[in-house]
């Protein structure tokens, strides 16, 4: 599980830097706290929901599928 849980946050990272914006910016377009965004991206966040992975995949423009593989 914990190899899907750092799967997720690497993707998240790095589709993120490739639209070059900050996490601060990515919450503020997921309707999400900064620090929700920050935890997922260092791994502290064992098991985020998947409405907050789905808010995080249409803020970043690809599926919940390209955010798991």
């Amino acid at each position: 599980m914990s190899n899907k849980k750092s799967t997720i946050s690497g993707n998240i990272k790095k589709y993120r830097n490739k639209l070059c914006i900050s996490q601060d910016v990515l919450s503020k377009k997921a309707n999400l706290a900064f620090h929700t965004i920050a935890k997922i991206e260092a791994g502290a966040t064992p098991n985020p929901t998947i409405d907050t992975v789905k808010k995080i995949a249409d803020s970043l423009g690809v599926s919940l599928d390209d955010l798991m593989k």
